[in-house]
């Protein structure tokens, strides 16, 4: 498999998939957080300082149903454009090129010349990028028929974005679990030696497979969020692995109501309330320790501004739901985290967009960073896990914040993503 590290890219045409799927401030419409643009810059400046010119291509959003040659303004890369060349201008691109339709850059990126970066308008402004047809219901007869007149279009879409250069580097990790045109289908353009993975790709990986093969003991996973069925996979995957297993979130309350606890009206899946018993039998069949919340804050209704109370977890009061963890349970995690030595997190303890309720995932990022401190190697993952870490300025004080939520739960259960497989094999 070819290294970034080791390519030279002088005088190549590279097209690069990045992930500048970026959060938008609704007012202004500038970029409110540039962490996956940062996160990109050392595989575009490598191409750059080397004497190569990038062609840079990204989804944004989930636009439907669009015109691919007027496309939907709130979801057009031009707009990000100020917000990447505040970067690479520090490494002589002071201005990006734009292409307006993403296939049909023919000539824009034919005149590209060494050091030079091209910006292709929004993927998704064609549905042959995702591979889904749009526009037909999924229960309709003709479906299959459309299906497999979509692939030969999307294997189409992708042999055109390829056209434009002689190198494939693919640096997008919170899309490689989706067979997309970007992100699998357009490996298929290339040679083994003009494909690779960029660099943020690569330390995502590194990371996740220290995480899986290289774990230092006591290993703890910490998984919160909503439901059971959202981690249920890469939970038993963990299973084989960890020593120390914490659950918070709202799907402490499927295992607590498992277990006989009374939760009020907390969140649980009903349907899931075995599958919790088999969890923690598992659990317990390979001598791994299981801690689930022992007592919660608790709100009136589900709002910001709830009336709240303190309670045992396990005997939640009626007419209330449990939001967050509480003093007793913040410490019992904290006594488990702070003397792991390996620890992956994803996945809030309570409703962390409420700051009432933002109090636990708070003190389990405080945590998390003082066992890195303490030696342990930390990886953090899915939205609210890492909003958690950066609201608390505590991005540098771990090991490793992952860029892919979905991704890193799937690579995490033990499932082949078309992404990597596309390059790696």
């Amino acid at each position: 498999m070819q290294k970034i590290d080791n390519y030279n890219f002088k005088g190549k045409k590279v097209i690069v998939r990045v992930d500048f799927n970026v959060p938008l401030n609704k007012e202004t419409g500038e970029v409110s957080d540039d962490t996956r643009i940062r996160g990109a810059l050392p595989t575009i400046k490598k191409i750059i300082e080397d004497g190569g010119c990038a062609i840079l291509m990204s989804h944004m959003g989930k636009p439907k149903n669009v015109n691919p040659n007027e496309g939907d303004a709130a979801f057009s890369l031009k707009q990000i454009i100020p917000a990447i060349e505040k970067y690479t201008k520090e490494f002589g691109v002071p201005t990006i090129q734009f292409a307006e339709d993403c296939a049909n850059a023919d000539a824009q990126a034919l005149a590209l010349k060494p050091g030079q970066i091209l910006l292709l308008q929004n993927l998704r402004y064609y549905a042959e990028e995702e591979g889904k047809p749009r526009g037909i219901d999924k229960d309709d007869p003709k479906m299959e028929e459309a299906k497999a007149a979509m692939k030969t279009k999307q294997a189409d879409f992708a042999k055109k974005l390829a056209s434009y250069a002689e190198v494939y580097v693919n640096d997008a990790f919170g899309t490689a679990h989706r067979k997309h045109a970007s992100t699998a289908v357009i490996a298929d353009s290339f040679a083994e030696d003009k494909k690779m993975f960029g660099f943020l790709i690569n330390k995502e990986l590194d990371a996740m497979d220290k995480v899986l093969n290289d774990a230092r003991k006591p290993f703890t996973a910490i998984m919160g969020g909503a439901k059971v069925s959202d981690k249920i996979n890469v939970i038993t995957n963990l299973l084989d692995r960890v020593q120390n297993l914490i659950i918070g979130g709202g799907m402490t309350y499927t295992f607590i109501k498992a277990l006989g606890g009374k939760i009020g009206n907390s969140l649980c899946e009903e349907d899931k309330l075995d599958l919790a018993k088999e969890i923690l039998d598992k659990a317990k069949a390979k001598g791994v320790n299981v801690f689930l919340p022992v007592d919660a804050v608790n709100a009136d209704k589900f709002d910001k501004d709830a009336n709240t109370n303190i309670s045992d977890v396990d005997n939640t009061p009626d007419g209330w739901m449990g939001l967050d963890i509480a003093e007793k349970s913040i410490k019992k995690f904290e006594d488990v985290i702070v003397n792991s030595k390996t620890v992956i997190w994803n996945g809030p303890m309570g409703v962390f967009e409420f700051e009432k309720f933002a109090k636990g995932t708070s003190a389990i990022a405080q945590a998390v960073a003082k066992a890195t401190a303490n030696g342990a190697f930390t990886l953090i993952g899915g939205g609210d896990s890492v909003a958690a870490i950066n609201k608390n300025g505590l991005a540098d004080k771990v090991s490793y914040v992952s860029t892919g939520g979905g991704a890193m739960l799937e690579y995490m259960e033990g499932k082949q993503l078309p992404g990597i497989v596309a390059i790696r094999g």
